[in-house]
Order: C-alpha cells, then sequence, then structure tokens
C-alpha cells in the first residue's frame, strides 16, 4: 500500500485526478443527481444520452484535442502556441471554402478536412520555423498568427460567414443514427487512441522529452532537436483543423470572429492543469486530457451554480490557480518531504511496537 501510494504521489497524473475527484465529491454534495445519465430523444427522432456528464465531454472534445497538440508543443519547445484559436478559424475558414464549392457528401466532406489539415499544418510550420530555426519564443512567435489569423479566415470565404447545411456534416457535429454518444467524444476517443498508440511504438515521446529536457544534449546523441520543434508544431496543426472542423460542424457554419475565441488560454491551463511544467520536458497526455475535462466541468459545474456568465472566468481563474499552484514544484516538493516525513515516523513507531512485543 504505501508503495502503491509513492508512486502515485510521483506521477504527473496525482493533481488532475485529485482536482477531479475534487469537483466530483463537491457535485455530489451539492446535487446527488448532477452526474446523472438520461436517455432521452433529440428532434432527428434519435435515442441520445444526456446529461452532465455527457455535456462536459461533448463540450469539451475541441479543448481536449488541442491539448494533445499543445502539450507536445510545450514538451519539446518550453513554450506554448497562443494561435491556435486563430488558425482553428483558418482551418475551418478552408473547410467551409471547399464544401461551399462542391455537392456535400463524405468524400468532399474528407478532402475538405485534408485541406483544413493542410492550412493548419502549413500555419504550424510556419510558428515551429520562427521557434527552431530563429530560436524566437513560442508566446512570441505565435503572436503573429494570433493577430492576423482571425483576418485571414475572413479573406479566405470573401468576407461573409457562409453557412453549410447539410444532414452529413450535422452527424459530425451532433450524433450518427443509431449511437447515443455525440460524435465529437468519438473523435476525441479515437484521434487519443491514435496519438498513444505512435507515442508508445515510436521514438516520438521519447525525443519530444529529451529535446524539452536539453537540447544540446538530445542534438549531441544524434536527435534532431529542430526538427522535433517542427513536428510538434506541426502535429498541433492537425489537432487544430481537427477542432476546427469539429467546431465548424457544431454550428453549421463558419464565424471568423467567434470560433474557438480564447480557447488557447484553456489548452494552455489544461496542460498546467494536467501536472506538465510549461517549462518543458516530461510530459502526460492523459493528464492534459483529463485538465481539459476538469476546465469544462469546472465551466459546468459554476453554470449549475447560477453563477453570471459574465463571472465564470473570474471564478475559473481562482479555481485555476490553487490547483496550480499545488502543482508548482516548491508545493509538490515539500508535500513530497512531508510524506517522507510521516511515512518515516509511520516505520519507526511500527518497529518500536514490534521490538515491544
Amino acid at each position: 500500500m504505501a508503495n502503491w501510494l509513492k508512486k502515485l504521489m510521483r506521477s504527473q497524473l496525482v493533481i488532475p485526478l485529485f482536482a477531479l475527484l475534487l469537483l466530483i465529491i463537491f457535485n455530489l454534495i451539492r446535487d446527488v443527481g448532477f452526474f446523472s445519465l438520461n436517455i432521452t430523444t433529440n428532434n432527428d427522432g434519435n435515442t441520445v444520452l444526456s446529461g452532465n456528464i455527457i455535456s462536459i465531454l461533448n463540450s469539451a472534445s475541441e479543448l481536449a484535442v488541442l491539448s494533445i497538440g499543445m502539450t507536445l508543443v510545450t514538451a519539446s519547445s518550453k513554450g506554448q502556441d497562443i494561435s491556435v484559436g486563430a488558425v482553428a478559424a483558418i482551418a475551418g475558414s478552408v473547410f467551409v471554402r471547399v464544401l461551399k464549392e462542391h455537392t456535400i457528401n463524405w468524400p468532399i466532406i474528407l478532402l475538405g478536412f485534408i485541406c483544413a489539415c493542410l492550412a493548419a499544418i502549413l500555419c504550424g510550420a510556419f510558428n515551429g520555423t520562427l521557434v527552431s530555426v530563429f530560436k524566437i519564443q513560442p508566446m512570441i512567435a505565435t503572436l503573429i498568427l494570433l493577430t492576423a489569423g482571425r483576418p485571414i479566415a475572413y479573406w479566405i470565404n470573401g468576407g461573409a460567414t457562409p453557412t453549410v447545411e447539410s444532414p452529413l456534416l450535422s452527424k459530425i457535429g451532433s450524433f450518427i443514427p443509431g449511437i447515443p454518444i455525440p460524435t465529437p467524444i468519438i473523435i476525441v476517443v479515437v484521434f487519443a487512441i491514435l496519438v498513444s498508440l505512435v507515442l508508445r511504438f515510436t521514438n516520438l515521446g521519447l525525443y519530444t522529452q529529451a529535446v524539452g529536457i536539453n537540447e544540446k544534449s538530445a542534438r549531441l546523441n544524434g536527435i534532431n532537436a529542430i526538427g522535433m520543434k517542427m513536428l510538434s508544431f506541426m502535429m498541433l496543426g492537425i489537432c487544430v483543423a481537427i477542432a476546427g472542423c469539429i467546431g465548424v460542424s457544431r454550428m453549421g457554419l463558419i464565424n471568423h470572429e467567434t470560433l474557438l475565441l480564447d480557447i488557447e488560454m484553456d489548452a494552455i491551463l489544461a496542460v498546467a492543469i494536467g501536472g506538465n511544467a510549461l517549462s518543458g520536458g516530461k510530459f502526460s497526455i492523459a493528464g492534459s486530457v483529463i485538465g481539459a475535462y476538469i476546465i469544462q466541468a469546472l465551466t459546468i459545474t459554476l453554470y449549475a451554480m447560477k453563477v453570471p456568465s459574465t463571472a465564470v472566468k473570474a471564478y475559473k481563474a481562482i479555481v485555476i490557480i490553487a490547483i496550480v499552484v499545488l502543482g508548482s514544484p516548491v508545493v509538490q516538493s515539500y508535500l513530497l518531504k512531508l510524506r517522507g516525513r510521516l511515512f518515516q515516523k509511520s516505520n519507526k513507531e511500527a518497529g518500536a511496537q514490534a521490538y515491544g512485543d
């Protein structure tokens, strides 16, 4: 038991799991039925699952996908990409532009998604070049697309906010007939599994951590640091394209001004809450995904408590500050020392008792 607890305390998942547990306990005390699942019929006549759990998982889909890419960028470049919302608007605009120029069917939707990915990867390569080749701080480098991204998205569709009405597209943004779980949740699960398999069966995760921990040592060991940073930004581009296309599919239109607005801040927070050091190095994809769901669960909880929407961000900030402080190296070091003292004391007491017997 002591060894299991020691491993848990050293795990990067201890902070996000503890925060998630606190949220669950708080909501169960406040409202026992908060996490209840209901089976209902939607407007299309399909039997679907509903409730706060489904709402949290569904609403956080874009954030969960972005947190995966943001984790890789943070681990390799020791910084964050603050342009993901704006680049998502670009990817979404490209997606809509392709759909508007053709009869919408599954091959055209796939073509639009591929084009959106290419556009987002190109933006990621631009950011990655500034960071890896020109050694510009990630937040400064990505500030360019943060500023210019939404105007570019506006230009792609000729200054309009076109709608794309299609039953096929609505299935991506809501439900597939016969499947009671929202499609965005399924997309997140499939994508997370794919990324996990890539990290498990390739050296991508190891090389990313090595570059983030010590770039010079990584180069001396034959790792292409520039290439790894570029790759992490390009993988973030794929995540951005997925999130942008999900957002467009939900609304059935592209609004370059509001699509995933300010989501970059939540993505950075998800990485921090997930137990990842914002200074790079060792990372946990699972922790970041849990962090994304914690942020959304906190939002849903505040709305359930009738907190005004204008005050939600302030309340979230207070809770997030507490979580980040608990996960800081200073506090974690203190907790480890405290744990060591407690275990040492308990071991001495056990030894004394055994000797007395």
